[in-house]
């Protein structure tokens, strides 16, 4: 997949290309970790990068079910582990998850629209109180700020596991050439 989104041609297809490229670019971060490295939280938080792609997946997957109307029950236990990888979980498993909730995501948005309305749970503190729903548009958009900012965290602890940044991690996933501006990413013996 390349750098950019391609060309938009209405307001759902746009939305849904660029939380695509936002998964793509949070993905990336993972490319080339071992097992170790992808649970490594080398910062004062324990983020990892396979920590955060997994929570991306997991936000994706309960606000798509808020849409399909899935009972919600936070749960503070169950959100802090959607941001470890647990013992034995591969990057494998951790994508076709990731992969699966696209799909749902797709298929949702496909079938509700972006005006679908959702109501608004009010026993969160983080939802605000003067709105009584969101809209399918306004989940996409919040899905892809959260997508795009923790992509930010895993390109940071990424750089602090092995010096890798997201153009050169590209470069290397996508077999660019080598430019005297860009060289792709090599895993050190």
């Amino acid at each position: 997949m390349p750098g950019q989104v391609g060309p938009i041609g209405n307001e759902q297809d746009g939305l849904l290309a660029y939380l695509t490229q936002m998964r793509y670019v949070i993905k990336l971060t993972a490319h080339g970790l071992t097992p170790e490295q992808l649970r490594a939280a080398p910062s004062a938080s324990p983020l990892s990068v396979g920590g955060l792609i997994k929570h991306c997946a997991s936000t994706e997957e309960n606000w798509i079910g808020q849409v399909r109307g899935a009972e919600q029950k936070p749960d503070f236990a169950t959100y802090q582990k959607n941001f470890a990888l647990a013992d034995g979980e591969t990057v494998e498993e951790l994508f076709a998850r990731y992969d699966r909730a696209a799909a749902e995501t797709e298929q949702t948005v496909a079938e509700f629209g972006l005006d679908h309305r959702i109501p608004v749970d009010h026993s969160v503190p983080w939802n605000r109180p003067d709105l009584d729903h969101f809209t399918v548009r306004w989940i996409l958009l919040h899905l892809i700020q959260e997508t795009a900012r923790h992509a930010g965290h895993a390109d940071i602890i990424r750089e602090s596991v092995d010096g890798a940044t997201a153009y050169p991690l590209m470069a290397a996933a996508e077999g660019w050439p080598e430019t005297p501006w860009l060289k792709p990413w090599k895993k050190e013996s």
